[in-house]
């Protein structure tokens, strides 16, 4: 396994170079990330190129972001967006808000981007009460055992033609197990058993493999 694990990273790095190569912006939105001790878990550079490139081939405007972190993924996705586009996103930790806040400002973004502080469950809350128009893309990437939750209101928040990515579903393989003590991977065993039987929803589900070791991501499109 650390030989493949090697291997993993050495073709992630090589395809890094290929298809992204210097990023000051996201190279100093991983420093400071670091810097300011958040854990080391954003997307790898090619999957936020992957989600960047979902965004522009939908044409979103509006997309919701479940899960900030330090804003790495949340700058990808800004990128893809019109200059009248809008981008929520929800993090729970107010430190890594602030980090998320400096990261996105630094990259000129800020204006386009709404960061909403708290659990997340409440934040979901309070926007349905506001209303909002439908999203046209939705990213989950929070804490795994809301994950069923984090899909109903998706749904809610969503229109025929939206676009819903969960990270993080395959989890070293662990989702085999249905007895697995972690609650993170049965929130994600949840989720995809709700996925995969919702009727208004056609979906799948990949495994990954690089930089950020074995997992994956669910993908579904809403039909109705």
């Amino acid at each position: 396994m650390p030989h493949q694990e090697n291997t993993w990273t050495a073709v992630d790095e090589y395809l890094n170079e290929l298809f992204i190569g210097d990023d000051p912006v996201l190279d100093d939105a991983l420093a400071a990330n670091a810097a300011a001790r958040l854990p080391s878990i954003d997307v790898a550079p090619t999957q936020g190129k992957f989600l960047n490139l979902i965004a522009r081939i939908t044409g979103a405007r509006r997309i919701l972001e479940i899960g900030t972190l330090g804003g790495y993924s949340t700058i990808w996705l800004a990128r893809a967006l019109p200059p009248d586009g809008l981008l929520l996103t929800m993090e729970f930790d107010p430190h890594h808000a602030a980090t998320a806040k400096a990261n996105i400002s630094r990259a000129g973004l800020f204006p386009l981007v709404d960061i909403r502080i708290g659990a997340a469950l409440d934040s979901l809350a309070a926007l349905s009460a506001e209303d909002p128009e439908p999203f046209d893309l939705i990213f989950i990437d929070a804490d795994k055992p809301n994950n069923p939750h984090y899909l109903a209101w998706a749904l809610k928040f969503s229109r025929p033609g939206t676009v819903i990515i969960g990270d993080n579903v395959i989890r070293d393989g662990d989702i085999l197990d249905p007895d697995h003590p972690d609650p993170r991977v049965q929130g994600t065993r949840d989720f995809l058993s709700l996925l995969a039987a919702e009727p208004r929803v056609s979906a799948t589900a990949l495994q990954t493999v690089g930089s950020k070791g074995y997992d994956g991501f669910a993908i579904a499109l809403v039909l109705e």
